[in-house]
């Protein structure tokens, strides 16, 4: 016969009365006092070992952080918004601004970034340099048979077409960048807020944990001296 495995033990959630595994429930206790002060602002009659799943538990962490940014900031912005929600459904908000963008590039965009980052290269300024001084040489050389004698006004049109088609390229080119640099800015602040945030959550919980111990070892060493005090009374034989 084959040996079936047991089912995984599973806990009920005393707040949403939901089903989940053990390894996934936390006792009230266990939360730092902030976390289950507005937990019982909700529900006043839970008890101390009272089990509630991390997803309850992240709701109510998303609750405090978004008290807590109110608190210190007033209103929260849409960004903020966004953080709290992350935190909640524990979501990577990170993302890669220059992968998106490559993504979603245009034609129109490609060439315009290929062309902008062309004309400010030195290739272009040794190329076009090059060709400026071959056209006016075989324009010197020519004398009067030249296509464009001196002081080569054909040439000094296709600088100007060449001046005036290029600067909205650029620009284009540039206000894409300032659109890629607000998209790194916007991510770089999310992450800096979140880690934050985690951080000092982080901070509550250990101070929470090292005030159970210190209380824990407080009991220990109160019932030992109890045991020390009783043994030491006792008659000796």
């Amino acid at each position: 016969m084959k040996r079936q495995d047991k089912p995984p033990a599973t806990g009920r959630d005393a707040i949403a009365g939901t089903e989940h595994p053990q390894h996934e429930m936390v006792a009230l206790c266990a939360l730092r006092p902030s976390l289950v002060h507005l937990i019982r602002s909700d529900h006043p009659g839970l008890p101390d070992d009272a089990l509630i799943s991390q997803a309850t538990a992240n709701v109510y962490r998303s609750r405090y952080v978004a008290q807590m940014l109110r608190r210190e900031r007033g209103a929260l912005s849409k960004l903020d918004e966004e953080i709290v929600k992350s935190i909640a459904s524990q979501d990577i908000i990170t993302d890669n601004p220059d992968a998106d963008d490559q993504a979603t590039r245009t034609i129109a965009e490609r060439a315009s970034d290929g062309l902008a980052s062309f004309g400010g290269s030195w290739t272009f300024i040794m190329s076009f340099s090059v060709f400026l001084g071959l056209w006016m040489l075989w324009n010197a050389i020519r004398g009067s048979a030249a296509f464009d004698p001196f002081p080569f006004i054909l040439l000094n049109l296709m600088l100007s077409t060449l001046a005036a088609v290029q600067a909205p390229i650029i620009m284009m080119s540039q206000k894409r960048q300032e659109d890629r640099d607000r998209a790194r800015a916007r991510s770089d602040y999310q992450v800096n807020l979140k880690a934050e945030l985690e951080i000092r959550l982080l901070h509550e919980k250990i101070d929470h944990l090292i005030q159970r111990e210190w209380r824990r070892l407080e009991e220990t060493h109160a019932i030992e001296q109890e045991l020390f005090d009783t043994a030491s009374r006792q008659p000796k034989d």
